[in-house]
């Protein structure tokens, strides 16, 4: 039943965006430039001579084209991130998990079909640490007859949080991988590029935002962050949340918010202060052992036509260990039943007939790099497999059958149990490396428990899943009860996400039904986790019609080197 109500919404969207589709074209040059903050010169890959890159805008269900000539001097990759992409793996992005790179001074164009996402995503670089430069907006309208599930605003801002550092991001993390040692801490946070006023150097800019007395405005929220989750304000304002990973929810208000990388949010901000200048504030929150740099950036809200100092000169943030403040914010995100979102269609407990449970852990590994400088360097992993990339990529070789690139076993239980958000004296967990991929039947309901361990430092881990939207249906502290916890689901108005924040000594439970045919990256979006092997790839195979099968591989892929 929930199959058949999940192709009547999907015959309906398609219905009703077919009369209004429209098909977009974009020119990406990638190349190095030259930018100076915090009083230094860094040569950053970036695209258009942009940081952040250009915004991609369109209308729910249209088609977007995007030729991205490699000016730079190392291929790399493009992620569009939070679109389902139906049956499209091909134009999904992740280096050598739907294709090879790009090579210098060649191009690609992606293909990037839009489907029920509705808000605001993103697209960044997916190779190496290059989406710590190479990073744009995507705002996705209501179509040409929807409206808003709220009043219209009067305005919107893209707002984009970023990590800052004095060098070349594929560099930095090169360099401390052939080590065998963990990347730098950032030397500052920004918001859309800018540093704001905190880090003591006269030229850095502070970015502003201009409003009109007793407007609303919507505020696009992006954390483009390559490994700090991010508290955000604006001071003496509500902020009213409204989407979340391009999907409405239901609209609650805060001091605050919380967004983790990957994530998007909309909200709603209105003017209705004294006429004047407002900080609007970022910074990191942590639960790990091993925090972040603990640095706010600030930005300007400033109403229109007045000349002055800032109003609020008393920046409050959540504390960056404040786990009471993180809770607060996520636990009142809800899917709300709006004709604008697909009906709810959560998978009951009679229709999972695929469970994951997966470990989350931070490992060492013997560093036999000629450059190590330790004895042991990091590894990562899900189920104590720490992920390998192969020499082509994974969709390829399950397309066309090549052996040997992958395996189909990656354990879908952990190897061993123990007290995972507990103590860990005495407990040796050992990881293995491999590239082994989660395979799963087209139209299998699916759900998948993601457990931190206090392996490392322990700490959060925000997973993202390509190519879906999952039901955040469950969270909580400790170990996860297979027996009890299920009791505590939320199966009613669970929200819909592409990327869901694990707690540092707790766990998540997603469910999904797997209608979306392909092979798809499921990764933490901390950067030095991925970098180290937290990740693994989903494989959703074939159904039995060719509209629940993967589409034709095109012909204009990128050449692997090895083929």
């Amino acid at each position: 039943m929930a199959l058949v109500t999940w192709f009547v919404w999907v015959l309906f969207l398609s219905t009703l965006l077919l009369c209004s589709a429209d098909v977009h074209h974009y020119e990406f040059f990638v190349r190095e430039s030259k930018f100076k903050k915090m009083c230094n010169t860094s040569t950053l890959l970036v695209v258009n001579n942009s940081y952040p890159g250009p915004e991609i805008r369109v209308h729910r269900g249209d088609t977007v084209f995007v030729n991205v000539h490699n000016r730079g001097k190392y291929g790399f990759t493009i992620h569009w991130h939070g679109v389902k992409q139906p049956r499209n793996p091909w134009f999904d992005g992740p280096e050598f998990i739907t294709q090879c790179p790009i090579r210098p001074r060649t191009n690609f164009t992606y293909k990037i079909i839009l489907s029920e996402e509705i808000g605001t995503l993103w697209w960044h670089a997916h190779s190496d640490w290059t989406r710590g430069s190479v990073h744009g907006a995507i705002v996705i309208l209501p179509a040409e007859n929807e409206t808003y599930p709220f009043p219209k605003p009067d305005g919107e801002q893209t707002i984009i949080l970023e990590s800052w550092y004095n060098g070349n991001f594929k560099k930095i993390i090169d360099k401390a991988l052939a080590a065998g040692t963990p990347p730098p801490q950032p030397d500052a946070y920004a918001i859309n590029g800018h540093l704001g006023d905190t880090y003591g150097c006269p030229t850095d800019t502070i970015f502003r935002m201009e409003g009109d007395y007793k407007k609303t405005y919507l505020l696009r929220i992006i954390n483009a962050a390559m490994n700090e989750q991010q508290f955000f304000t604006i001071m003496n304002h509500t902020l009213t949340v409204v989407a979340v990973d391009a999907s409405y929810v239901r609209r609650f208000k805060s001091d605050y918010i919380l967004i983790s990388p990957g994530q998007t949010m909309d909200v709603l901000v209105s003017a209705n202060r004294n006429a004047g200048q407002y900080y609007m504030a970022t910074r990191p929150f942590s639960d790990s052992a091993v925090p972040p740099v603990d640095f706010i950036t600030t930005g300007i809200f400033q109403y229109t036509n007045f000349v002055g100092g800032s109003n609020a000169s008393l920046i409050t943030l959540p504390a960056m260990n404040n786990t009471d403040a993180m809770l607060n914010f996520i636990s009142r995100i809800r899917n709300t039943n709006v004709t604008q979102n697909p009906p709810i269609n959560v998978p009951a407990d009679t229709d999972i007939n695929r469970r994951v449970f997966i470990t989350l852990a931070v490992n060492d590994l013997p560093c036999k790099n000629s450059k190590c400088v330790v004895s042991d360097g990091f590894a990562a992993s899900l189920n104590n497999v720490s992920f390998v990339y192969p020499h082509i990529d994974v969709l390829q070789a399950y397309y066309r059958n090549i052996g040997g690139v992958f395996a189909e076993n990656f354990p879908f239980l952990p190897p061993e149990f123990y007290d995972f958000t507990g103590n860990l004296t005495g407990v040796v967990s050992a990881v293995e490396v491999g590239t082994r991929a989660i395979c799963v039947n087209y139209g299998d309901a699916v759900e998948i428990v993601l457990q931190s361990t206090q392996m490392g430092a322990g700490g959060s881990h925000p997973i993202h899943l390509h190519g879906y939207s999952f039901y955040w249906v469950g969270a909580g502290f400790g170990n996860f009860n297979g027996e009890t916890d299920p009791s505590t689901y939320n199966l009613v108005d669970p929200p819909l996400m592409n990327t869901i924040d694990v707690p540092g000594t707790g766990w998540v439970a997603i469910r999904f039904f797997a209608n979306n045919p392909g092979v798809w990256y499921m990764h933490c979006h901390f950067e030095r986790h991925t970098s180290w092997g937290m990740s693994t790839v989903l494989i959703v195979r074939n159904g039995s019609t060719i509209e629940t099968s993967i589409r034709p591989r095109p012909s204009t892929m990128p050449r692997c080197h090895r083929t």
